[in-house]
């Protein structure tokens, strides 16, 4: 037997009701209402390369045949709990166009509180510092300070040479490359240099629970950039001494924390001769970013 579509004939729907249609049949991945109408959107402009505010003034705009073949190939891609960012192709981070592959974790606005807490610390945003970004990925958390810092000058390393490769593509795409650099590494491995300011988000997500994530993440996002060990907090432990050995005295380390890890984190930074000096709240009022000082020697 044939599968009949699911969304409407073209000759039956408008964009609004297409919109619809796609939002009811994306509730059953799981998804409240809200998220689902945005996901919708989102590929609806995808799909006839609009604007918000394009498609909000044409939504009663038919839908052609070929409109409707191209838009239920989307959705279904993301029924088959494929990332709308890699769909799309991109992902939006401190009011950023990132591009994003499988490659990549997918920007996430909860990593945007590292963003804030970064730049509640600097005083004086024209002065020249340097940034070191471990783990970098897409290499949002780099790219959005520089491009609030007009002055300062980062480093992003990651294990992924492909990961690399999608930082330096943004860092072009942003007008940024010319102060931005990326090296394949492991962590601060034969670094020499020091910074001012090291941010990090590193795996945190116990081994055991990464099959229990969504599916668009434990299928389709790398474990590299997730598994942190049994108890999640491996990459910490190595990390709080090569922060201390690679920060300039007064500077600051910043790191993302998963849910409830922020007190073990602090605990660990401050064993490795730093000092913890405050953790920050992501929207949804859970501890998301722990701050270390390195004491002026």
């Amino acid at each position: 037997m044939t599968k009949p579509s699911v969304l409407p004939k073209s000759n039956e729907m408008d964009r609004r009701a297409a919109l619809a249609s796609a939002a009811q049949r994306l509730r059953a991945l799981g998804l409240e209402i809200d998220e689902a109408r945005r996901e919708a959107r989102l590929l609806l402009e995808h799909c006839l390369n609009l604007t918000p505010g394009d498609l909000r003034a044409s939504e009663r705009a038919p839908m052609t045949a070929a409109d409707t073949a191209r838009f239920e190939t989307l959705i279904e891609r993301r029924r088959r709990r494929e990332p709308v960012s890699h769909i799309l192709g991109q992902w939006e981070f401190w009011s950023l166009p990132f591009f994003v592959t499988p490659d990549t974790l997918t920007p996430r606005p909860d990593s945007e509180t590292l963003i804030h807490a970064a730049l509640s610390l600097i005083a004086d945003r024209t002065v020249p510092l340097r940034i070191l970004d471990l783990g970098t990925g897409t290499g949002c958390l780099l790219l959005a300070l520089l491009h609030e810092l007009p002055t300062a000058r980062g480093l992003g390393i990651d294990k992924s040479a492909a990961a690399l490769a999608v930082a330096e593509r943004n860092a072009a795409a942003l007008g940024l490359a010319d102060r931005a650099r990326f090296a394949l590494g492991d962590w601060t491995a034969g670094l020499t240099e020091s910074f001012d300011l090291i941010l990090c988000n590193p795996p945190y997500i116990p081994t055991g629970e990464i099959a229990g994530l969504m599916l668009e993440v434990a299928q389709r996002e790398p474990h590299l950039a997730l598994d942190g060990g049994p108890d999640g907090l491996d990459s910490y432990r190595a990390l709080a001494p090569q922060f201390r050995a690679r920060l300039a005295p007064g500077g600051h380390a910043l790191v993302e924390a998963g849910l409830g890890q922020a007190p073990a984190i602090a605990a660990t930074l401050a064993t490795a001769g730093l000092m913890p000096i405050g953790r920050r709240c992501d929207l949804g009022g859970r501890e998301r970013c722990v701050i270390a000082k390195k004491t002026k020697e």
